[in-house]
C-alpha cells in the first residue's frame, strides 16, 4: 500500500546552531520555545478564552496520544485535554464494578443516550458478556460528552474516533452535538509509515516489575547488559524503584516477535478512514509526517532525527558498547528515511495549528 506522502515540513532555522536533547523533559521546553515560541505565545493567548475540538487521525501506534501530550507540554495543559476513546471505554467498564458509579453512569445515559438497544446490552457489550454486538457509535458520543462535562471547557483532541466507516458521518458534526457550536474543529492526520510501526513493536521491551516500556533499538535505558549464554545485549530498568531492588532485565512482550502481523486488520481499517476523509471538503487540515526521506534530511535537525542503537560485546573490557547512529528505514514507497522524533512532528503540529485558528 502506498503512502500518504505528505511534505516534509521544515524545522531547520537557517544560521542555527544551537542542539537540545530532546529526550529530557528540560531541553524539550526549551527546543520547543526556539523552534516555535511565537506560534506557542499565540496558542496561549487563544486557549484563555478559545477551545477547539481536533481529531487525531493515525493508525494504531503512530503516536496520537504521544502527540498530544508533548503538544499540552509545550503549550500548557490548563486549557487543553487529550480524550481516548479506548481509555474512556475502559474507565467505564472499572466504574461499572462500583454500584454508586454505575448508578450516575445509569443516569447520566438514561439522560443522554438515543440509540436502538438497551441500556443493560450496552454495559453488557462494556463488560464483555456481549462478544457479539459492536459498542454503538451512539454511546460512544454519550461517553465522550460524559468525558467532555467531567473536563469542563477545555480544547479536546479526540483519539479513536472516528474507528469505523458508520462513525464519520457523526464525526463531522461532533462539535455541535457536543455543545460546542462555533468553536472550530479539525482533523489531524498522522502519517507514519508501517515499517516504523512494525520494528518499534518487535523491538519494545517492558519491565516486569514496574512495567516501564523502551525499546531495545529505539529508546535505550542507561544500563545495558549482556546475555553470554544466547550473546544478546539487554535493557536494565533505570526507573528509581527498580534501581533500588538491583537489576531488573527488560524484555519483549509475548506475540511482539510478530510485529505488524498482529494488528494488520486495524492498521488497514484506519488507513482507510484516513484516505476517506483526506477528500472531505470545508475541514480544516492538518498533515503530521513522522518521517523525512533521507535526500530531504537538511529540512530538519541532526538531532531532530530518531537515533537507532546497536550493541556490541567488548570482551576485552566485559562491557556492551553502544553504537548510536540515525535510524533508517524504508516508508510505505520504499524511499530510505529517517525517522523524526516525537517533538520535531509536534512542531509542525503547532505552526499549522496557528494557521488553521487564524491566530
Amino acid at each position: 500500500m502506498n503512502g500518504l506522502q505528505f511534505s516534509v515540513f521544515k524545522t531547520k532555522i537557517a544560521g542555527d546552531n544551537l542542539k537540545f536533547s530532546l529526550e529530557d523533559p528540560v531541553e524539550r521546553r526549551k527546543y520547543f520555545e526556539h523552534k516555535a515560541g511565537v506560534e506557542i505565545e499565540k496558542l496561549r493567548e487563544y486557549l484563555r478564552t478559545g477551545t477547539f475540538v481536533g481529531f487525531l487521525l493515525g493508525k494504531k501506534n503512530s503516536g496520537k496520544g504521544t502527540y498530544s501530550k508533548l503538544f499540552m507540554e509545550a503549550v500548557g495543559k490548563e486549557h487543553v485535554a487529550h480524550i481516548s476513546v479506548g481509555d474512556i471505554v475502559r474507565s467505564v467498564h472499572a466504574d461499572l464494578g462500583d454500584e454508586t458509579k454505575k448508578k450516575e453512569l445509569t443516569a447520566f445515559l438514561g439522560e443522554r443516550y438515543r440509540g436502538f438497544i438497551l441500556l443493560d446490552q450496552v454495559f453488557d457489550i462494556i463488560e464483555g458478556r456481549d462478544t457479539k454486538t459492536l459498542l454503538p457509535t451512539e454511546v460512544i458520543l454519550a461517553l465522550v460528552e460524559r468525558e467532555i462535562t467531567r473536563l469542563g471547557r477545555k480544547a479536546v483532541f479526540i483519539d479513536g474516533f472516528p474507528r469505523e466507516m458508520s462513525q464519520i458521518s457523526a464525526a463531522l458534526y461532533f462539535r455541535s452535538i457536543m455543545g460546542y457550536r462555533d468553536d472550530p474543529d479539525f482533523f489531524a492526520f498522522i502519517d507514519v509509515p508501517n515499517t516504523v510501526i512494525d520494528e518499534r513493536i518487535k523491538t519494545r521491551v517492558i519491565c516486569p516489575m514496574c512495567q516501564t516500556p523502551r525499546n531495545i533499538c529505539l529508546l535505550r535505558t542507561k544500563e545495558i547488559g549482556y546475555d553470554q549464554e544466547n550473546k544478546e545485549a539487554f535493557l536494565i530498568c533505570d526507573t528509581p524503584m527498580c534501581m533500588g531492588f538491583g537489576t531488573s532485565r527488560m524484555v519483549s512482550k509475548e506475540g511482539d516477535e510478530l510485529g505488524i502481523e498482529a494488528i494488520r486488520d486495524r492498521i488497514e481499517a484506519d488507513d482507510k478512514i484516513m484516505r476517506i476523509l483526506l477528500d472531505l471538503q470545508g475541514a480544516s487540515k492538518i498533515f503530521l509526517r513522522n518521517c523525512v526521506p533521507v535526500s530531504e534530511a537538511a529540512a530538519v535537525d541532526d538531532y531532530e532525527i530518531t537515533p537507532g542503537y546497536r550493541y556490541e560485546w567488548n570482551a576485552t573490557e566485559k562491557k556492551v558498547n553502544v553504537i548510536e547512529e540515525p535510524w533508517v528505514i524504508n516508508d510505505d514507497d520504499g524511499t530510505p528515511s529517517y525517522s523524526l522524533l516525537p517533538a520535531a512532528v509536534v512542531v509542525s503540529f503547532i505552526k499549522q495549528m496557528v494557521g488553521v485558528l487564524g491566530l
